[in-house]
């Protein structure tokens, strides 16, 4: 046997990381004494509120909890989950059955694909997007369809194009808003489209909404399974990492349909023993936490968005402040365009030593904009500010 051929033929198929060499070029820079400001991903700096961090000291003295524990997760998180969004949006949703925790919502999306995908496989899936939605797409072995998304359709997929009507007909779509990388957000008009597409088509939906609690300006995000019969064809992803500032910690869930859920749930059980049970009781008290708490996650990101956007706008770079999120999805200055994503992000890096993600990364139709993240402090951002207008002078 060859080890260099040892690669499978899922991992052969991949495409390009595109962030690698990026983050290759800024360990280096960093080695050799850069200041790089990295608003590359989207990693929060901030703690978890302290009351769960207290409830996560106080689980760990129990000797029952160091123990395996359920890779559907606890039942008292699946009911608190299911309190959650009965509270936030009104949507009753069955712990025993319409619920189960996740090691983040990265690994619980990638382990749906292979639980209900098979080659051959059609998913629609948008362009451009989180990477593991096209990722775990493709390691299961089926083929993605494009949904773009741009500036021309306002960043929301346009369900009557043609496009959609090939043979063999998508078995899923994946969607989500809040959305990563474009910020866009979408009103309950555009899920209730969205179950019309799906029943006419017969097609199952995933939507992510990781970001659902980081909006401004009262632009509050609806569930797609507010949307009436929603339930009966889709399930939807949520993450505690980004709202709660626990993104090490590896909580998320999914919600939804019962067979959906069923069928992650039987591929879970011979693949792990669920999160570590203190972080699973830690996490019932990230939910049950005062809005306060999350309100000043929010105002965080807001002054750090303004920050950043009103200084980039001053130094005529032309951008549009994100209603949601913690991205701003910014389109190259035109006299740069010509450079591409990669290029102008890793010019970026070596001349003004702000590191950004470049938007090809998140698919093809990402081409000409670069994605910032809003995970250093106004300071910082402001410092950025002034290593791209001494860039952009010369």
């Amino acid at each position: 046997m060859k080890i260099k051929k040892l690669e499978s033929e899922r991992i052969k198929n991949l495409p390009i990381y595109m962030f690698q060499a990026i983050n290759t070029r800024k360990l280096q820079l960093r080695k050799q004494g850069k200041d790089i400001i990295d608003m590359g991903m989207g990693n929060p700096d901030k703690m978890p509120p302290s009351p769960v961090i207290e409830k996560l000291k106080e689980v760990l003295n129990d000797p029952k909890v160091h123990r395996y524990s359920a890779s559907k997760g606890i039942f008292h998180l699946r009911k608190e989950v299911s309190n959650w969004y009965k509270k936030r949006f009104d949507v009753e949703i069955d712990p025993e059955e319409e619920v189960i925790v996740c090691i983040g919502s990265k690994e619980g999306i990638s382990h749906l694909a292979l639980a209900i995908f098979d080659k051959g496989d059609v998913v629609l899936v948008p362009n451009p997007t989180y990477p593991s939605h096209f990722y775990s797409t493709i390691i299961a072995g089926a083929t993605i369809y494009d949904m773009p998304l741009t500036r021309e359709n306002n960043f929301i997929p346009d369900l009557s194009q043609p496009i959609y009507d090939r043979f063999p007909k998508p078995k899923a779509m994946i969607i989500s808003y809040p959305n990563n990388p474009t910020t866009q957000i979408v009103d309950i008009d555009f899920f209730k489209e969205v179950v019309k597409f799906a029943k006419k088509n017969d097609i199952i939906v995933l939507h992510d909404i990781a970001y659902s609690e980081i909006y401004f300006e009262e632009n509050k995000p609806p569930s797609f399974l507010q949307a009436p019969m929603a339930k009966n064809l889709g399930i939807e992803f949520y993450s505690l990492s980004k709202t709660y500032n626990m993104a090490g910690w590896r909580v998320g869930f999914a919600v939804g349909n019962r067979y959906i859920i069923k069928a992650l749930t039987k591929l879970k059980s011979y693949y792990d023993y669920g999160i570590f049970t203190p972080i699973q009781v830690a996490s019932i008290s990230a939910l049950r936490l005062d809005e306060k708490y999350i309100d000043q996650v929010r105002e965080t990101y807001r002054k750090r968005r303004d920050v950043l956007v009103d200084g980039l706008n001053r130094i005529g770079w032309n951008v549009e402040k994100p209603k949601a999120t913690m991205y701003l999805w910014a389109e190259i200055p035109e006299k740069f365009k010509k450079m591409g994503s990669m290029k102008f992000s890793m010019m970026l890096l070596e001349k003004a030593e702000v590191a950004v993600a470049p938007g090809v990364g998140f698919g093809k139709y990402g081409e000409g904009y670069i994605r910032f993240a809003l995970v250093e402090n106004e300071q910082r951002i402001k410092q950025a500010i002034r290593n791209l207008k001494k860039l952009f002078s010369q």
